[in-house]
């Protein structure tokens, strides 16, 4: 019943977070990523804790989830500020 509940956390997590990015108009989406890097670092740690986390029914299916929310959250947060740093870049005088 645990696996069953897990995943249906995390399909419909990615459901939830595909409507929220989606509904985002672009002339908001730089600034929303430069502000969800911060998140994306609590995402990051929460991925670090699921990775070695040990699992009485299914040990190697939450390392795996864990690892894929730590892949998927490391290039948000570098994708963020990357984005960032070119945006500010356009600010800067020549």
């Amino acid at each position: 019943m645990d696996l069953v509940m897990l995943l249906t956390v995390f399909v419909l997590a990615i459901f939830v977070g595909f409507e929220v990015i989606t509904k985002v108009p672009p002339t908001l989406h730089t600034p929303l990523m430069s502000g969800s890097n911060a998140i994306s670092g609590i995402t990051i740690v929460g991925a670090l804790l699921a990775a070695g986390a040990t699992s009485q029914h299914s040990p190697h299916l939450a390392k795996v989830f864990g690892l894929i929310a730590l892949i998927f959250a490391t290039i948000n947060v570098v994708g963020g500020f990357a984005v960032t740093h070119r945006m500010l870049k356009m600010f800067k005088k020549r």
